[in-house]
């Protein structure tokens, strides 16, 4: 959580440095690309869509207009954005002046972080409170049958329920685990529960390794942060995700998920299953990618820039 105050800080105070400058600006530029791989993250941290995240980050760098302001300097529908800015206001992101025409004001963006923290513990003590409970009901009251021993298929939705399967198979493992896809997933998993699953995995014997492509050599540090057991870096077969631990599960994306990333998180589809064969080959896939890997500590980053 902290990670994100020092980001939003440092969106709050390059937001007022380059409020006034022209367009074309080479400083306002490197600003707007600042912004672009902001949004992604903020999706995540405060639940919002990639609408809702344009209208609070363009509202901290112009500071208080109106509505049908803001709905043509993004080029959205007006009623689009009307509803938009009351779901914002409601949630407490935004607050509107008593004036007319109304102005729209963004909250502070450590008081965003703090209620969105907010938000979770409750979510946390509602379950704490009221899941055991209900477990013991259902025990009571139903006779459970297993199932057989046959492969199942999940289809999961939502990039937040995709990193808490994988947050609970890195938790429970004391094998090795591959992990396998994008710098840009890597840096949204930094922000879940898995690099403190990938620790509690460790304690108990256990490895993630993990697979990435590097193009940038300025995208190095969101790798290293990440603390995989240890990192290689290799050409990907596709922008997809696969995660596997042998003989036990596999979640996979496919690219056209990967590439949605840093848009809607509700998008993002995944399938997990147990079946023994598509581990198995998968498995292999990801050792021969390793075998034909070289360890991030050792690559030469002058062939990236």
């Amino acid at each position: 959580m902290q990670q994100y105050k020092e980001v939003l800080r440092k969106y709050y105070m390059l937001s007022g440095k380059y409020r006034t400058e022209p367009r074309g600006n080479k400083k306002a530029m490197a600003f707007q690309d600042y912004v672009d791989s902001l949004k992604g993250e903020l999706e995540e941290i405060l639940d919002l869509d990639e609408l809702e995240v344009k209208i609070y980050l363009n509202l901290l760098r112009t500071g208080p207009i109106t509505a049908s302001a803001l709905a043509k300097e993004l080029d959205v529908d007006r009623a689009r954005m009307y509803r938009t800015v009351d779901k914002l206001v409601s949630r407490n992101i935004l607050s509107t002046t008593l004036s007319i025409p109304k102005l729209c004001i963004p909250v502070d963006p450590d008081e965003a972080i703090k209620l969105a923290l907010r938000k979770k513990e409750d979510e946390v003590k509602k379950i704490k409170k009221s899941g055991q409970g209900i477990v013991q009901k259902i025990a009571s009251e139903i006779s459970i049958t297993n199932g057989l021993n046959v492969p199942t298929f999940r289809v999961v939705q939502g990039r937040p329920n995709i990193y808490s399967d994988i947050a609970q198979m890195i938790e429970r493992s004391s094998d090795t685990i591959y992990i396998v896809t994008t710098v840009e997933d890597i840096s949204k998993m930094y922000h879940s529960t898995i690099p403190e699953k990938i620790t509690i995995s460790e304690k108990k014997g256990g490895k993630v390794n993990l697979l990435v492509e590097i193009n940038d050599p300025q995208l190095v540090p969101f790798v290293k942060r990440f603390k995989a057991t240890e990192t290689r870096v290799c050409k990907l077969p596709s922008k997809g995700r696969m995660i596997v631990q042998k003989d036990k599960q596999m979640i996979m994306s496919d690219s056209v998920a990967g590439n949605q990333l840093s848009s809607n998180s509700e998008l993002d589809f995944s399938l997990c299953t147990n079946s023994t064969e598509m581990i198995d080959n998968l498995n292999r896939l990801c050792e021969l990618l390793w075998q034909s890997s070289e360890p991030l500590e050792g690559i030469d980053l002058s062939r990236y820039s």
